[in-house]
């Protein structure tokens, strides 16, 4: 029996293929203009890694993200907040609470002992604390993404951002840059900001025991650590990539719908 997630997000298409609860395959590129072309392409390449040689292969896919309303060949669409609690309790059961951190927004996932999702919180009004806004900051502060976290681990004095709104901090990072302020004390206060507004977001849900970090900013050992700091929690670390989370739970929905 073999099973697929796919995960059209705002950033990034992701694909997950599953035989029997083992992962054949799991692929990531980055999203086109046209979600149904970034389904497709995800898919197809997910089917090549997995040593297939088509989509009739998979008996049953699950579609989720923000495009998955447009993938053609899903059997059926659930939400990301379901997904990600699915895939994160799939490979730890013991997790009660998901941060996800998107592309475009935030979100925190609180599961019971069942690993259904009992509450949620979402912060899409505001880019701040997403991974755009974090490329954003890339851009200004002329470093990658995978810069940052070792960047920030080398503050001694972590710079005070005071704003909310991703477009002040934006202006408030350059004018600390020209006051001489150290890069990675600019990069530590921007992980300060992130991880503060979380924290809101967690204390809402009311889980602050056995938490994960999903999306493509858990590998952002510096904002990790710092949210940590702030929770007053260690982030239990999955034993798999934390951004396939939603699409390797879409597989696991596939799967249970087949049996």
């Amino acid at each position: 029996m073999k099973v697929a997630g796919c995960d059209i997000g705002s950033t990034a298409g992701k694909a997950v293929i599953l035989q029997d609860g083992i992962v054949l395959s799991s692929v990531i590129i980055p999203c086109t203009p046209n979600p149904i072309k970034t389904a497709t392409l995800v898919m197809n390449k997910a089917i090549q890694e997995a040593g297939l040689s088509s989509m009739e292969e998979i008996d049953y896919t699950v579609g989720t993200g923000y495009g998955r309303l447009k993938i053609p060949f899903a059997n059926e669409n659930i939400s990301e907040i379901t997904c990600h609690g699915v895939g994160a309790y799939w490979l730890s059961p013991d997790i009660r609470t998901v941060i996800d951190i998107g592309g475009q927004d935030c979100k925190v996932i609180g599961l019971n002992d069942e690993g259904r999702v009992v509450d949620f919180v979402m912060n899409d009004k505001c880019a701040a604390g997403t991974g755009k806004f974090l490329e954003a900051m890339c851009r200004v502060l002329q470093l990658t993404l995978e810069d940052l976290s070792a960047t920030s681990l080398k503050s001694k004095e972590p710079a005070q951002i005071t704003n909310q709104c991703s477009v002040f901090i934006e202006s408030e990072v350059i004018t600390l840059l020209n006051e001489g302020r150290e890069i990675p004390d600019v990069v530590a206060g921007i992980h300060q900001a992130i991880a503060g507004r979380l924290l809101s977001l967690v204390r809402k849900v009311g889980q602050l025991e056995r938490i994960t970090v999903s999306g493509g900013c858990a590998k952002n050992a510096g904002l990790t650590k710092i949210l940590e700091e702030k929770l007053g929690s260690k982030m239990q670390l999955l034993s798999y990539d934390p951004q396939f989370l939603g699409a390797l739970g879409a597989a696991v929905l596939a799967s249970s719908k087949v049996k």
